[in-house]
């Protein structure tokens, strides 16, 4: 694989940036420079940036501070829907403050209708089903709120099952020809019982065999928030509170909850917003099939 980088110079802020492009296939990981602080990552809705600055520092993100390591390295994550600009504060350990904009580009999204789906799932009515689904939408928001300083997010992402994309993040879902919330992961197509690695290494903080809308569930912890969840498992091979590392065997594929054919449906949050797995990962044309049994 061939990855053409390009050079050129932005203006931010008053200050001149160098601004490194690495273009391969659809991805652009994008580096900005600034005095004591390197942001690199995809600068777009769903995008995750990695940060490193002075160890010591302290990083303020959309008016909130977040976790630095003790090695400097940070994470910031874009919503599906994120504004064009965002803010970005630095205060080094010496007192001085740096303030920054940064620009996140828009993306179009698609729309795509599944038809054929139980009424009962489509649209759930009955007050048990309703109670169930606010109990397990609780249980995912806590599983999703550790902020750990494990930081298991710097490992390159692999993909955690092989097949067909079939569906993809921040696409419109129609069912049975009402307009739903978005879809805010990968589906990859793969038939029951084909394998589910993890994609980075993590923490295991949540494992449920059956939820109403996902079926068998694992959410798996990277550090400084940064959360896989998988979705619609056959099998769970792992419990709440394991420790796994990148490539080991956590789940198999199924077609649990509220699906009309098997697949992984792979989602990543940082905490509460949304982002792109695929970004983070090579296109699935280039990855050898491993994942069959």
């Amino acid at each position: 694989m061939r990855i053409k980088p390009f050079i050129s110079s932005i203006y931010l802020s008053g200050l001149a940036i160098s601004l490194f492009v690495f273009s391969v296939n659809l991805h652009a990981v994008t580096q900005l420079n600034f005095d004591n602080l390197t942001l690199k990552g995809e600068f777009l809705q769903g995008g995750i940036v990695i940060g490193k600055t002075i160890p010591g520092s302290k990083v303020i993100y959309d008016q909130k501070p977040i976790r630095v390591s003790s090695v400097g390295d940070f994470i910031i994550g874009f919503n599906r829907d994120e504004a064009e600009r965002v803010s970005l504060k630095l205060i080094a350990p010496s007192g001085e403050q740096f303030s920054r904009q940064l620009t996140v580009q828009k993306r179009d999204y698609k729309i795509q209708r599944i038809d054929g789906l139980p009424k009962s799932k489509v649209t759930p009515r009955k007050p048990e089903v309703l109670a169930r689904i606010r109990k397990e939408a609780a249980q995912a928001r806590q599983a999703r709120k550790l902020d750990d300083d494990r930081a298991d997010f710097l490992e390159k992402f692999i993909w955690p099952t092989i097949g067909p994309i079939s569906g993809i993040y921040g696409s419109q879902r129609i069912l049975n020809g009402q307009p739903r919330r978005p879809h805010f992961g990968v589906d990859v197509a793969a038939p029951v019982g084909a394998m589910v690695v993890a994609p980075a290494s993590g923490l295991v903080t949540m494992a449920h065999p059956d939820m109403f809308f996902s079926g068998g569930t694992i959410i798996l912890d990277h550090g400084h928030g940064l959360s896989s969840s998988f979705l619609h498992l056959s099998e769970l091979l792992v419990k709440t509170g394991d420790v796994v590392k990148q490539g080991d065997l956590i789940a198999r594929v199924g077609a649990t909850g509220r699906v009309t054919g098997a697949h992984l449906d792979w989602r990543m949050n940082l905490f509460k917003r949304r982002v792109d797995p695929q970004l983070l990962v090579p296109p699935m044309t280039t990855v050898k099939n491993s994942n069959k049994h």
